[in-house]
């Protein structure tokens, strides 16, 4: 029986010892779509407009699912992302930045991903163990060893090898989230500016970004392994943590039961 989209946050919750609620980003095409989203799945809406990233704070740290719409989305990074937005000379003069001039910015901005223009209504954003409706995409915040366990479960899930992350000029989040979905791959990146220096990644956090299609394949494996091997940890089987920092499995850095204390102790 397929696993649940709440047991599938709970065994990566659990197992990868995330410290935030897996996203499901469910792009929601039409009208009924919207209207079935808002009938069957409890969610807040952004009272300002805000960035795709501080609507997934509400998901990743509160709990939320949130309903987005073109109206309340403030990033024209993200807009250009989800199909919303055209790519025209604020767009262009606002990544100059990062690039030796105009003409650079505009390519850059083009060879994007993007979802095809106006194909979508609304998003949603909220924690994947609530997702009602299937997401389009699942969004993980983590770390790198976190990821790292998420990319060798992918490709062996999938088989595919070797995987070939995506890395833009800013629209890590969205870009990520529109890359996975279009072309149903998984997607590695470090945050851009906008999600690390407005203070939208706390401690560094890298993105994810899986295909809502290929999620449960992903955790399957995981729980395969853990079946065979006593624990997630891949660098380290048996461990309860799946980073454990031993340097290649060191022999020295063990530990064992003090039995001189447990015969005091009257229990064992």
């Amino acid at each position: 029986m397929p696993l649940s989209y709440a047991e599938m946050e709970r065994h990566l919750m659990d197992e990868l010892r995330l410290y935030h609620h897996p996203i499901a980003v469910t792009f929601l095409a039409t009208d009924a779509e919207v209207a079935e989203f808002k009938r069957t799945t409890p969610h807040v809406v952004p009272v300002k407009s805000l960035t795709f990233c501080q609507w997934e704070i509400a998901a990743r740290m509160q709990g939320k699912t949130v309903l987005g719409t073109k109206d309340k989305l403030f990033c024209t990074n993200a807009q250009c992302s989800f199909g919303w937005h055209e790519i025209d000379e604020g767009e262009i003069k606002s990544q100059l930045k990062y690039c030796v001039d105009a003409a650079q910015a505009e390519r850059f901005l083009r060879s994007k991903p993007h979802l095809p223009k106006d194909s979508i209504r609304a998003l949603a954003v909220g924690p994947l163990g609530q997702a009602v409706l299937p997401p389009s995409v699942v969004h993980f915040y983590c770390d790198s060893m976190q990821a790292y366990h998420l990319a060798v479960d992918y490709m062996a899930a999938t088989d595919t090898h070797p995987i070939r992350p995506l890395l833009m000029m800013s629209s890590s989040a969205c870009g990520s989230s529109a890359y996975s979905f279009l072309e149903q791959a998984f997607n590695f990146c470090p945050p851009c500016s906008g999600s690390y220096n407005a203070g939208k990644t706390e401690r560094g956090e890298v993105n994810v970004t899986i295909p809502g299609t290929q999620i449960g394949a992903v955790v399957e494996r995981l729980l395969a392994r853990i079946e065979e091997k006593g624990s997630a940890a891949i660098t380290r089987p048996g461990d309860y943590f799946p980073g454990g920092d031993i340097c290649k499995n060191c022999p020295i850095i063990i530990f064992k039961n003090d039995t001189a204390a447990c015969e005091g102790c009257g229990k064992n």
